[in-house]
């Protein structure tokens, strides 16, 4: 149940990153916090496997941490890649 409120608190912070990088025009809305609520799922789920209680403080920053730092990391890959491509793309048309 618990897992509720890691996956709330990595969607939050997700929108936030949304809003916080770079190049927002060039994704699409739900990349970031999907990312990070993806990635707080599998990161939870590992350490309680583990056997990191709920109680153990460790558990939720480690959860929230990589969920903020892979959503940024995809958010910035992607994104950069995109408008590297849309730029090559409008001077292969000469649009540009």
């Amino acid at each position: 149940m618990y897992i509720l409120l890691a996956l709330i608190a990595a969607a939050a912070i997700g929108i936030g990153l949304h809003f916080l990088l770079p190049h927002r025009d060039e994704r699409g809305a739900v990349l970031t916090p999907g990312v990070a609520v993806a990635v707080a799922a599998a990161a939870y789920s590992g350490l309680t496997w583990a056997q990191w209680g709920e109680g153990n403080v460790w558990l939720w920053v480690v959860t929230l941490v990589a969920s903020a730092a892979a959503a940024a990391a995809v958010t910035f890959v992607l994104a950069s890649r995109r408008t590297r491509h849309d730029a090559e793309e409008r001077r292969r048309a000469g649009i540009a």
